[in-house]
């Protein structure tokens, strides 16, 4: 077995094991407008689910619609979203988004993405600034259902501390574990580690001890958090993304 099979027959049963522990979980697909959930991932960059969920709602709030988002001044869009930092930069990139878009298309909405292939998806949205590809895959994602990896810092920590990949950034590791995940399961693997980088594998104290996958980890320090760890996980099931729409 060559090595791009084990790593794709490690991945099954990493996935099969995130299943057992989170047997109830599914992917989320928002029935908002493919813009909504752009928006909401540009909030969520730089910071926690539930904080840029407050910024989301802020602008919700406070205008009625994007296009008075667009228009209005950016002083006053920054103190919507403040909460979640980044604010000058958040704020800048939204209103150039929002104008962009209406100029090319006379209207705010992404709704037409939805005939479109996701290489199509990936050039027209990589052209907006703050949008990268972690940004569009979430858009492909959980607006469009389409079975797509997004791959953030969570996610690329998690699968160089498996061993899955062994990269120096998101885009890497987006490029290289993608084609290894089994067709229809890739939307379905980010869901599930989210969740486990949240509940089980901590960036700093790492639970070894209540780990479902510990013999299927390449974690070099493993043994190490296994005998250190003994405090029980804490349920974090907030996504941004599952919650707009």
């Amino acid at each position: 077995m060559n090595s791009r099979n084990r790593l794709r027959q490690k991945i099954r049963k990493i996935i099969e094991e995130l299943e057992k522990e989170f047997p109830n979980i599914k992917p989320v697909i928002s029935n908002a407008d493919p813009l909504d959930v752009l928006i909401a991932t540009i909030l969520s960059q730089n910071t926690t689910d539930k904080t840029s969920y407050r910024a989301y709602m802020n602008l919700k709030k406070d205008f009625r619609s994007w296009n008075d988002v667009m228009n209005a001044p950016l002083a006053r869009i920054k103190k919507s979203i403040n909460v979640c930092g980044l604010s000058d930069t958040k704020s800048r990139n939204i209103k150039q988004l929002l104008k962009k878009i209406h100029d090319s298309n006379g209207k705010l909405s992404l709704k037409y993405l939805q005939n479109m292939t996701n290489d199509e998806i990936y050039d027209e949205l990589l052209q907006y600034n703050g949008v990268g590809i972690k940004t569009v895959s979430c858009v492909l994602a959980f607006s469009l259902g389409r079975d797509v990896f997004p791959v953030d810092t969570h996610v690329h920590r998690l699968l160089n501390r498996f061993g899955v990949v062994k990269t120096d950034s998101p885009n890497e590791t987006f490029q290289q574990a993608s084609s290894l995940i089994p067709r229809g399961k890739k939307f379905l693997f980010h869901t599930l580690l989210i969740r486990f980088g949240r509940k089980i594998c901590r960036a700093r104290e790492p639970l070894c001890f209540v780990c479902r996958i510990y013999s299927l980890c390449g974690f070099e320090k493993k043994a190490y958090f296994r005998g250190r760890s003994k405090t029980m996980p804490i349920e974090n099931n907030f996504i941004i993304l599952e919650n707009i729409g």
